[in-house]
């Protein structure tokens, strides 16, 4: 029993360091990677040899495919390379199968050691992230040392020996057993090591370790569909694809697998290395047989698994990918495409404020409160995402970069809310007290209307690009807006004083839709003082403070 014990938790190590090379990877160079899978990707070669790179990387599978997935979901890849990408991906984890069963036990102890004074001197760093990932190849290998040690007493227990001795070679029950490894593991590479290492020690046959290594291609890519089950269907597409790829593999091996375990029977090579050679081999011929076929494939996965049209006219969250939640400069990205799109729903709020204040629509039209409904699904999306992200892992500025988003979600929702009680307001004007603005007037608003739809866009570029020029040209133009509210309302008590009668009717409403917009205005010029956070922009603020009393 203790023994079975120490198998099973050396299985568990060999999993756990897996996933902290995988995610140590994708936290600092999470952004890279993606840009290699994403750009340039319009030939397959290209796509094939990206996806052998990034697992190699990675050293999963899963990984690559959650990635791949997550940019076919959004729209950022086709099809067709994305299918090449997974092939490579299959490619990428033999060849790290491969390089884990070399000789490595005087590296594991010093990875481990450095990796670990790095981590906990530098947390925050992206040395320390080195050191984690350090931390995780000296887990796999000594992982893999534990393996061997603890398989070698099972291979004298006699439950055990009769346990493995139903397994004879049937390549479907082979192949079964070895999916179900895979899944267990969550990484077909800890279990293609993992049965490389039982049948170096005796406990399995080579037959059965050639079934149980194709099986557990087919239970990565199981685990790779069952992933994308909360996806679109475009993202399903590529797991589908994938394991399509693999039992296609395992339908066209049968008839040959015979006589070339016959043939490698014969080699003067250990078992271990005869499994993990195969492993290569199988996946390098398979995944180059079928690379030309991925156009037809793409075409079958959306015949099988078509998009079916929105069902609700509500915008939902199309950036916000869970997976990339492990890796912040990804998770992060994400929420700031989310925040873009905030603001677009606001700047068609605006240009139906301003149809509205012209009369080119008497009432708020549902369309306007379609709007606010999407932008309060977005801002509520957008907040229960960053919650999800480990806070404690993030750097410096990913953390200032996390509360900016979150500032900005709330400030671009509460815009939102103004801008509907504006439209009542106007609305009631119209309809109810049948009052209409002064030409004069209405010119006035229908300007500042103009300058606040561009202090929008431009606050919505400088959060994107964090430019410290672009940041000082929108506090400028803060003041230049507050200036002009202090104008117009100077300008429409003047009015007043000469009776213009469509003055006096509207003058609440008139001086409320000005504070209104100075408000809106306010909310979109945020972002300019995290970029800037220095004494210029402490000192521009002040200046602001002390202008307060003189607004009407």
């Amino acid at each position: 029993m203790l023994t079975l014990l120490n198998l099973l938790s050396a299985v568990a190590l060999l999993v756990w360091g897996t996933h902290i090379v995988r995610t140590g990877i994708l936290r600092v160079y999470g952004s890279n990677l993606r840009h290699v899978i994403g750009q340039n990707m319009s030939r397959r070669w290209l796509a094939f040899i990206a996806g052998i790179l990034v697992t190699a990387m990675v050293q999963s599978s899963n990984a690559t495919a959650m990635l791949v997935t997550s940019f076919v979901g959004q729209g950022l890849m086709a099809l067709t390379p994305a299918l090449a990408t997974m092939l490579g991906a299959d490619v990428g984890t033999a060849l790290m199968a491969r390089v884990l069963t070399l000789d490595l036990s005087w590296l594991s102890p010093l990875l481990i050691f450095l990796g670990v004074i790095f981590f906990l001197t530098r947390k925050q760093t992206r040395a320390g992230q080195l050191g984690r990932v350090g931390i995780g190849l000296g887990l796999i290998i000594l992982a893999l040392q534990l393996i061997v040690e603890a398989a070698d007493p099972i291979t004298h227990a006699h439950g055990v020996k009769v346990l493995f001795a139903s397994l004879t070679g049937d390549i479907l029950l082979d192949a079964l057993i070895g999916a179900l490894f895979a899944m267990i593991s969550y990484s077909s590479l800890a279990a293609v090591l993992l049965t490389a290492t039982l049948a170096g020690a005796g406990v399995i046959s080579l037959p059965v370790a050639i079934g149980l290594v194709i099986g557990a291609n087919i239970g990565s890519g199981v685990l790779a569909f069952l992933s994308t089950s909360m996806q679109n269907a475009a993202g399903r597409q590529v797991a589908l694809g994938s394991l399509l790829y693999k039992v296609i593999g395992l339908l066209l091996i049968i008839p040959v697998l015979g006589p070339l375990v016959h043939w490698m029977d014969k080699l003067n090579y250990r078992p271990q290395g005869l499994v993990i050679g195969f492993h290569l081999l199988y996946n390098t011929i398979r995944c180059l047989a079928l690379l030309p076929s991925v156009g037809p494939m793409a075409r079958l996965c959306a015949w099988l698994l078509p998009e079916r049209p929105e069902t609700t006219g509500q915008t939902k969250p199309r950036h916000l990918d869970p997976a990339a939640l492990a890796t912040p400069s990804l998770a992060l990205a994400n929420a700031a495409r989310e925040i873009l799109r905030m603001g677009d729903l606001i700047d068609n709020m605006l240009e139906a404020m301003l149809d509205v204040l012209r009369g080119k629509q008497t009432a708020v039209t549902q369309e306007v409160r379609r709007l606010g409904d999407d932008v309060e699904v977005l801002c509520s999306a957008i907040k229960l995402y960053l919650a999800q992200m480990p806070r404690e892992d993030l750097s410096e500025q990913d953390s200032r970069r996390w509360a900016e988003i979150i500032e900005l979600a709330i400030n671009l929702k509460l815009a939102s809310d103004l801008i509907e009680r504006m439209l009542r307001k106007v609305q009631q004007q119209k309809t109810s007290l049948q009052r209409s603005f002064s030409e004069v007037g209405l010119e006035e608003l229908a300007g500042l209307h103009h300058q606040l739809i561009a202090n929008l866009r431009l606050g919505l570029s400088v959060f994107l690009s964090s430019d410290k020029e672009s940041a000082r040209q929108l506090l400028r133009e803060k003041r230049r807006f507050r200036a002009q509210e202090r104008r117009l309302a100077h300008a429409h008590v003047s009015r007043l004083q000469r009776k213009i009668v469509q003055s006096i009717e509207t003058s609440s409403l008139h001086l409320e839709l000005i504070a209104d917009m100075k408000r809106l205005n306010s909310l979109f010029c945020g972002s300019a003082y995290v970029v800037l956070e220095t004494v210029e922009t402490s000192a521009l603020a002040t200046d602001e403070i002390a202008d307060i009393p003189h607004s009407p």
